[in-house]
């Protein structure tokens, strides 16, 4: 069942997912429309999960269940991964590798691979004071508060 995302309670479970690339604006309007219609009939052991979710700098999808109502389970989570990669073989984007770093240059939004930012840190082209995309944030309060962080307050720190 899907409802407005900022009506979702603090404590909801999230997954974040993010693109390799920058989408297109129609891009974004499509995934939109399909990720409502997958929310919407969401379920888990056949019980409708209070779900939502909300698309951020055309790049991250991200997905929210409300555990309170209903929680989501393994056969539930993995049909939202199977909705995940079908996103990715239509618009031919890497939505599932966690191995990449999105971070912000300005209000520019770079990616890179793991191996290359290590090696733009080492080189000092980003800082600890960098801000990083922290995608293994597990809430949406911790979404709130610690998504968008300074490299030295996320698990990129190991790079500095």
């Amino acid at each position: 069942m899907y409802i407005p995302f900022e009506d979702l309670p603090g404590h909801s479970k999230i997954w974040i997912y993010q693109a390799n690339r920058k989408l297109s604006d129609n891009e974004v309007a499509e995934i939109t429309e399909a990720t409502k219609e997958f929310v919407e009939n969401w379920a888990a052991h056949g019980t409708s999960l209070e779900a939502s979710f909300v698309v951020k700098y055309n790049r991250f999808i991200i997905l929210a269940v409300n555990q309170d109502v209903q929680a989501a389970t393994g056969c539930s989570i993995d049909s939202s991964v199977q909705f995940i990669q079908s996103l990715e073989a239509k618009y031919e984007i890497d939505l599932l590798d966690k191995m990449n770093v999105t971070y912000k240059t300005g209000e520019f939004i770079a990616f890179k691979t793991l191996i290359e930012f290590k090696q733009l840190a080492k080189s000092k082209s980003v800082s600890e004071n960098t801000i990083v995309f922290n995608n293994l944030v597990n809430t949406i309060e911790e979404w709130q508060d610690f998504w968008e962080v300074p490299a030295n307050e996320s698990w990129h720190s190991r790079f500095f």
